[in-house]
């Protein structure tokens, strides 16, 4: 079987779809699995062994410019690579209109939720068989759910991400913990002064604080607080290198983002802090000590957060 999977963003959606490969690889073993996602967050699924090729686009960037013709021609050569795949089956753990669209170009059969499951019911529109998946599960379970039911096996036990990090290309002085106190949008923000506060009871454990950062303003942020707390700011890194400081790392302590999702994958025990809205259904979920803390208008105060952190490291 040669199965095209279409899950192509945000970052922790894409993290929170991979046990499926694992799924598969444990019931249809001889499966060829490809992925279409974001250019940017290709990395994820390049992590897993179960992953023959990924297929990056840059529908972010082509909805911009679809006046270019070099937005078409681009399209038009990720579709040709789509149906170069030929494959038995696509399917879309995604759910929205624009992952219908492109699954459907691959020229196979499109596997998808029914109308009343999808995120975007219009969707179902282009799938050629549906399956019902409840919405109000959680967004790891209904992937493998909706796997499952077309692909005919059963989920059993825990998932299962399966993500092998690279090799280390920046390597922190000594053991170090994690904090990744920037987010996509500032609702999602945890005051300045309570990471200092964790970076500083993570050094009297003995770890350096490691303060992540993606864009420039981020980096400003992230040296302000290594600074008040004796920690370290790595420089740029990418997806991929990202990931091998976050596999190494005592702990993790981030917001909702993708790299705390991604922590958490990895392992490692991870601390997700929720100032925009509730944990819920897209909570930190991972194989290791993972936990989530606040939820919309329930920004969590600094001693709450310390001290389920002690929970954690003390578990």
């Amino acid at each position: 079987m040669r199965l095209l999977i279409v899950k192509t963003s945000s970052m922790g959606d894409v993290v929170h779809a991979t046990p499926v490969l694992n799924d598969l690889r444990r019931h249809h073993p001889q499966a060829e699995v490809d992925w279409l996602v974001e250019a940017p967050f290709a990395a994820i699924p390049q992590m897993h062994p179960g992953v023959r090729r990924v297929l990056p686009m840059s529908w972010r960037k082509w909805r911009k410019q679809l006046a270019q013709p070099a937005t078409w021609r681009a399209m038009g050569e990720l579709r040709d690579q789509l149906r170069a795949g030929r494959y038995d089956g696509v399917l879309d753990l995604q759910g929205l209109l624009k992952s219908a669209l492109w699954a459907r170009q691959a020229g196979a059969p499109v596997l998808g939720y029914d109308g009343a499951s999808a995120r975007e019911s219009a969707a179902a529109w282009f799938y050629k068989h549906r399956v019902a998946v409840p919405k109000d599960l959680q967004a790891v379970q209904r992937c493998r759910l909706l796997a499952a039911a077309h692909l005919g096996y059963r989920v059993e036990g825990p998932p299962d991400f399966g993500l092998r990090a690279p090799s280390v290309t920046w390597q922190p002085r000594s053991a170090y913990a994690v904090l990744i106190p920037s987010a996509s949008r500032p609702e999602k923000l945890w005051p300045e002064r309570h990471w200092v506060a964790v970076g500083k009871r993570l050094q009297e454990r003995g770890w350096l604080p490691v303060v992540l950062w993606g864009r420039e303003a981020e980096q400003t942020l992230a040296e302000r607080i290594a600074a008040s707390c004796d920690g370290d700011v790595p420089p740029f890194l990418r997806v991929g290198e990202m990931a091998a400081v976050l596999a190494g790392a005592e702990v993790v302590v981030g917001l909702d983002t993708g790299f705390t999702h991604l922590a958490a994958a990895l392992g490692r025990p991870t601390l997700g802090i929720y100032c925009d809205h509730d944990p819920g259904l897209a909570g930190i979920t991972g194989n290791g000590r993972v936990a989530s803390i606040g939820g919309k208008g329930q920004v969590p105060g600094r001693a709450e957060v310390l001290a389920l952190m002690a929970r954690q490291l003390d578990a």
